[in-house]
Parts: structure tokens; sequence; C-alpha cells
């Protein structure tokens, strides 16, 4: 194999090239580390690096799996023996995990080798990955843009064709910004879907969860195969799939009814190149033969309100256990200002206003289970605006108070299926003038990736994007 093809293959197919003896694990490895070498410096989108620990998979030998010999990173969350993870946050730059997690071993067993981790902002909290340890992952779109977050560095790394899969996580839309971001494929499963422990029962009160971005859909139904499942520590399970998910991609959609929506989460006009190409998307459905009629849910509590105080909730208790640790109160040395405000915020809160979050999250799945009812699909965009400028979410800025108000306009709708645990996708299906990615948000019903899965799989045959490449890519 000429190593220049690499990138015209997702990860399955370097997996049958490997299985065919075609090609070695070493020299995919090589051909990734290669490319992180070159690209890297322009995007930062790889912040840790075990090079070493991937020739050691290699040389011990790999499992027998799905995307055996396929180079991977971890998102810079998750924890894998002996290797390092910061968290993105000062304090954490030394920090070397003692185990490794329940998600990163089922990576580990279905064959990838791990050679390091791909850049978030601090424990994830932002839709933008420029944390002050690491400094900003840029858009290899437009490298004055941000590749969104919190999974920023591996969208980045995907589409500018290092890996042709990475590890994502989504706690209020961080793998669906970052691939709108970033022009590839993004799915959160359902809640409980593939595992979070041991070290966490639930993340962000329910709203987290681990999977990947990918260039090609099957890569991501075939991880989800390898990954889902529950654990000795899982509080619940997601309901079991009719079929593995990788018999849904090619599988026939049906006409399925979908409600789309044009505007934002509050009813507020969104950029005019995203809400045109919504309407576009709408259309393309409309053709290829679903029902697709214009009208949204109806939110019984404000999806921001509620995302902040559980978030917060969760911060406080990162940084108490930092302290826990440590011995002593953390600075602004250790973290960023924007932690310590979210973790002040929470401070002040009582667990009644937690109780109470939990329940508005609550009454806003009720609601969209009802709206769910009549469809089987909701389309809307994935961001409400194109990719920010690096710089415009500051973390360490001495006044915080515009990014609330920017998150509102930015991000208003990724939340509400962390809240509900329902599947939601987003798929790159335009670009702006400029010549930045748009991505279209799809949503399904609980438990039900099967159908956004089959529905990706047409969209991608209809309207592919593997080969639409962005400037700065390998």
């Amino acid at each position: 194999m000429a190593f220049k093809e690499y990138g015209n293959y997702d990860g399955v197919g370097l997996a049958e090239l490997v299985r065919s003896k075609q090609v070695s694990a070493g020299e995919l490895l090589d051909e990734a580390i290669a490319r992180t070498d070159a690209l890297d410096p322009k995007l930062n989108a790889v912040v840790v690096r075990h090079d070493d620990h991937a020739r050691k998979q290699i040389e011990a030998g790999l499992p027998d799996g799905p995307f055996t010999g396929v180079p991977f990173v971890l998102k810079d969350l998750d924890l894998l023996a002996g290797t390092r993870t910061t968290f993105g946050a000062s304090v954490y730059r030394d920090f070397v995990a003692p185990h490794t997690g329940t998600l990163a071993s089922r990576f580990v067993a279905a064959g990838l080798t791990i050679y390091g981790k791909s850049a978030s902002p601090e424990f994830g909290l932002m839709p933008t990955t420029e944390s002050r340890l690491h400094g900003p992952t840029r858009n290899p779109w437009n490298l004055d843009h941000s590749s969104g977050g919190s999974s920023g560095g591996a969208a980045a790394a995907v589409a500018a064709r290092i890996l042709p899969v990475a590890h994502a996580s989504d706690g209020g839309g961080s793998i669906r910004i970052p691939a709108s971001a970033c022009g590839v494929f993004g799915l959160k499963p359902t809640r409980a879907r593939n595992p979070i422990g041991p070290d966490r029962g639930e993340g962000w009160g329910g709203f987290a969860c681990g999977h990947v971005v990918s260039i090609s859909v099957r890569d991501s139904a075939v991880m989800l195969d390898a990954l889902h499942g529950p654990e000795p520590t899982s509080p619940y399970v997601a309901p079991p799939p009719e079929r593995p998910f990788a018999q849904e991609v090619g599988r026939d959609p049906g006409r399925l009814r979908i409600a789309f929506t044009d505007v934002s989460t509050y009813g507020d006009a969104i950029d005019p190149e995203i809400a045109a190409a919504v309407r576009d998307t709408a259309k393309l459905l409309e053709g290829l033969g679903h029902h697709v009629e214009q009208r949204a849910p109806k939110l019984p509590a404000d999806p921001a309100d509620v995302i902040a105080a559980i978030v917060a909730s969760n911060t406080g208790l990162s940084v108490r256990l930092a302290e826990q640790a440590l011995g002593r109160k953390v600075t602004d040395q250790d973290f960023e200002a924007l932690t310590l405000a979210s973790a002040a915020n929470a401070s002040r809160a009582s667990g009644v206003d937690y109780c109470a979050a939990q329940l508005q999250a609550y009454q806003i799945s009720r609601s969209l289970a009802e709206f769910f009812a009549g469809i089987d699909v909701f389309l809307s965009p994935t961001l409400c605006l194109p990719p920010l400028k690096i710089g415009e979410l500051d973390t360490m800025a001495r006044d915080l108070s515009g990014i609330s108000p920017l998150l509102r306009r930015y991000v208003p709708g990724t939340s509400l299926f962390n809240m509900s645990g329902q599947p939601a996708m987003s798929l790159p299906l335009a670009w702006t003038t400029s010549g930045l990615p748009i991505g279209m948000m799809f949503a399904g019903r609980f438990g039900d990736e099967a159908t956004l899965l089959r529905l990706a799989s047409q969209l991608e045959q209809e309207r592919p994007w593997k080969d639409r490449r962005p400037p700065v890519c390998a």
C-alpha cells in the first residue's frame, strides 16, 4: 500500500488491510505519527504523546478486533494506565493514570493502537478547545477559527486525515459541536449505551457519554458494536439493539417522519447561511421520500439554566477532589478562571437547587418524549453560528459575563438530548461561502440509534463528504 492512500480509508478499511497483511500495524502507526508530526504544529490537536506505549501494544500482540492495527488517540479526559492525562488543566500537567477506564479498555480490546491524547478544554467545559495549559486547537478548514469543543482535538485530527476515527465524549454537545465545526461525522449515543466507569457512575448527572468522531458512518456504527454494553458499576442500561449497529449501515431507513426547525431552541433567528442549509437539507430529505414538516418542541424550562447548574456542581466536585489530592486550596495557577467561577457558583447553591435543576431536566425530557411520539427524527442546526474565531470564548477573562449569552446564540440546542438521553448526530452536509463546515443535527427516539445510522448512511451516499478535505490536510 502506498502511504499516500492512508487517508482514503476509514478505520474498518485500514483494519482490513492489516488483516489481509497488505500493511502492518507498525506501518500504520508510523504513518499516523508522521502525519501528526507534520500537521500538529499548525493544529495543536494531539497534545499528549505516548508513541512508545502504542509500539509496546503492537509488540505484545494486538487483540483480534474490528479495528486491529488502526492508530487512535483518546480524548485527554480519559484514563489509560501508565500514560499522562491532563484533563486540560495546569494542575494535572504531570498526572499519570493509575488505571485504565472501562471505555479505554474496550478501545484496546477492539485492537486500536493508542499513541496519544487529543486536546480538550479544561474538564471539557467549553464548546471550543483553547485550554491555558495546551493552547488553542485550530480548525483545519481555517486556522483562525476554533475546531469546536470539547472534543476539538479529536475532530481536527480526523478532519485533517491524521486519523480516520478518534475518541470523543459529549456532555452538552461535545461530540456534535466539533463534528460540525470540522466537517466530520459525530454520533452521541443513547444514555448508558457506552460505559463511563469505573471512576464515574454518571457523568454530569447522566448527561455525558463517550463515543467517537469519524469520517465514515460505518466506523461509528462498528465502534458502537465494540463499545456498548453495561459494566459492573452501571446504574442503568440502554435498551438492547435489535441487531448489530453495523448492520444498520446501508439498510433502507424507510419513509421517516421528520420534523425540522431553522431557528434556535429559543425561537430566535440564526445565521442566515445555516438556516438556509437546514431548509436545503429538509428539501433533500423530502426528495428521498421522507415525510418532512416544520415544527419544533416547546420546552417547559430553559436548557441553558439547567445545564449550567448541573455542570457547575460537577465542576465543584472536580475542584474539591483536586484540593483533597493536593492537601491545599487551589488557586488560579491551578485552574482557569471559568472553572473556579463555576465551582464558586456551585458552592453558593444548595442541594435543593441541584435537585430543582435535575427536575427541570426530567421535565424537558418528558416534553421531548411527547414531541417524538409523532415523529421519528428531528432535524435542527448543530451550531447556530459558524465556528467561532479563536479567542472569542476566553476562559481566563476577568469579565466572564459575555460567555453565557454567546453560548446561548452559538449552541442552544445540543444539550437538550443530553438531558433526555436520546441519541443525536451531526452530519457535515453543507459549507458556508467562506468554506467553513455546517453540521446538521438529527435526533432520534431514546434507544433508537438504528434509525439514525440508517438515515446517516443514506445521506452519506446521497451527499458524500469523505473526499471533501480542508486546506490543512495530510
